[in-house]
């Protein structure tokens, strides 16, 4: 059966979606995922006694499953007679209050301010195939009837791909409007992340458009996201920002999807940022060994970096961590190095903070419910104390830090921020025999080799052999 279109504009078409329905008969078509998926983002945004407008309702279970967990004051619109009649036929006993009706959202037959929700999903998407004039203007449209049948403060919640053109579509005209524009990413459920072929390479997206009363002379435009289901929104300063932000995350999700799929996409790494300020908390290297033989437990590790140690050349350089891969016995290893001048309370908060967006990562054929082991050396976080920063007019940002290393001893070292992984010189600190204080400590001669002098030699190929698991996720 063949239920696709010959080209993305017929999915504006009355004709299309009345032979799509009349084909796919009463099996429910869901776009960007079922309800158990997107409920936690419905219900954040959606209150149980408020008045839902569904617009392109389609034949979706969606509004059954709010309808039966207590969102009782649903409207459903759709231009399809044939999909209107099956959904009646359906509802009309089970759920008798919630209704459906026939009709085109760029003309609706609702006064103004009938509603506090206007739920879209996968709407907007299906009529904004292209930046033709006719479509944008039908798209016109039907935006500004969103905002027409909604009250002051009510809401249109659109589920998206939030491809760019659409994006831009969406909060350019309710920014311009004076409305609150936030996005927020929708979490994928864990048995999806481990698919191997997940249905989406795109992550989804929900557009939280929250009508404003108009104050007559303002410019405030307010845009925010949050790219975590229960996370803090964070303000961006403009709608390009934002869209630079949702772009972050759509790469990261081609990322994971292509990871899931294959092994060996050479050295990829990449960084996880503090939801609330936007800097770089880890840094992960993805490092795959093909040479090791598959068995039950070896496909996949974390292996979590001390603080400090991030610049030896087992964890800062491709080879080391080559190295350290294969000797760890893993199909996938990751090493997760953690940045200066962000704290880290211990190792289980940090396993804590990795556990979800690590296992996005995981290579393909991975058991669901496989354990994943965290690894490190010492058993600690490891020992960062900043001692002086300051900009350097020849060579830029640098930083002076004590640092704990191998066998326990400390190091000051000096380290220019535009080359973080390189260690420009080094002293070795000596402690009193009678008073030990890391902040007391005598210097002795430095070396200024870059930090790899000493360890490039075979004591390192003995030595890796002994970092240990510290945790299991």
């Amino acid at each position: 059966m063949n239920l696709l279109p010959k080209s993305s504009k017929e999915f504006g078409s009355v004709d299309y979606w009345e032979k799509f329905f009349q084909q796919r008969g009463k099996k429910a078509f869901e776009w960007y995922g079922t309800y158990l998926e997107l409920c936690g983002v419905l219900h954040k945004y959606i209150k149980p006694r408020e008045k839902v407008l569904v617009i392109g309702c389609g034949n979706s279970e969606l509004s059954e499953q709010l309808y039966d967990v207590g969102y009782r004051d649903i409207v459903n619109i759709d231009i399809s007679e044939v999909v209107i009649k099956q959904m009646k036929e359906c509802n009309a006993t089970r759920r008798p209050q919630m209704s459906f009706l026939k009709m085109d959202m760029t003309q609706m037959e609702f006064p103004d301010a009938s509603f506090q929700v206007v739920l879209d999903k996968g709407t907007l998407d299906a009529v904004l195939t292209d930046e033709e004039e006719k479509t944008l203007q039908q798209v016109d449209r039907m935006l500004a009837e969103v905002g027409r049948v909604l009250q002051v403060g009510g809401r249109y919640l659109c589920i998206s791909l939030a491809q760019a053109h659409i994006l831009k579509k969406a909060v350019g005209h309710f920014s311009r409007e004076g409305w609150m524009v936030r996005v927020h990413q929708v979490a994928n459920s864990q048995d999806q992340v481990l698919e191997a072929e997940p249905q989406f390479s795109l992550p989804v997206f929900a557009f939280i458009m929250t009508k404003f009363r108009p104050v007559p002379g303002s410019a405030l435009q307010i845009f925010e996201l949050c790219a975590q289901e229960q996370g803090k929104p964070v303000r961006l300063e403009s709608a390009e920002r934002l869209a630079e932000a949702v772009q972050e995350r759509q790469q990261y999700a081609w990322l994971c999807s292509q990871l899931r799929r294959k092994a060996r996409l050479g050295s990829v790494s990449l960084d996880l940022c503090d939801g609330d300020t936007g800097e770089p908390r880890y840094t992960l290297h993805v490092v795959d060994s093909p040479t090791v033989k598959p068995s039950r437990d070896n496909h996949f590790a974390i292996f979590i970096i001390p603080q400090g140690r991030e610049t030896e050349w087992l964890f800062g350089m491709d080879e080391g961590r080559k190295q350290l891969a294969a000797s760890a016995g893993f199909r996938r290893l990751i090493t997760v190095a953690l940045h200066r001048g962000q704290q880290y309370e211990s190792m289980d908060h940090i396993q804590a903070e990795l556990s979800a967006r690590v296992m996005e990562l995981a290579p393909a054929g991975m058991p669901s419910q496989q354990q994943v082991p965290f690894l490190s050396v010492g058993g600690d976080i490891g020992v960062r104390t900043v001692q002086h920063q300051d900009c350097s007019p020849l060579s830029g940002d640098y930083v002076i830090e004590d640092v704990q290393g191998d066998d326990k001893r400390y190091f000051r070292r000096l380290i220019f921020l535009s080359n973080r992984n390189v260690v420009q010189s080094e002293a070795r600190l000596l402690k009193d025999a009678w008073w030990w204080d890391p902040n007391e400590m005598a210097l002795l001669i430095p070396s200024c080799s870059l930090c790899l002098t000493g360890h490039l030699g075979g004591g390192w190929r003995q030595r890796i052999q002994m970092f240990e698991v510290i945790d299991w996720l």
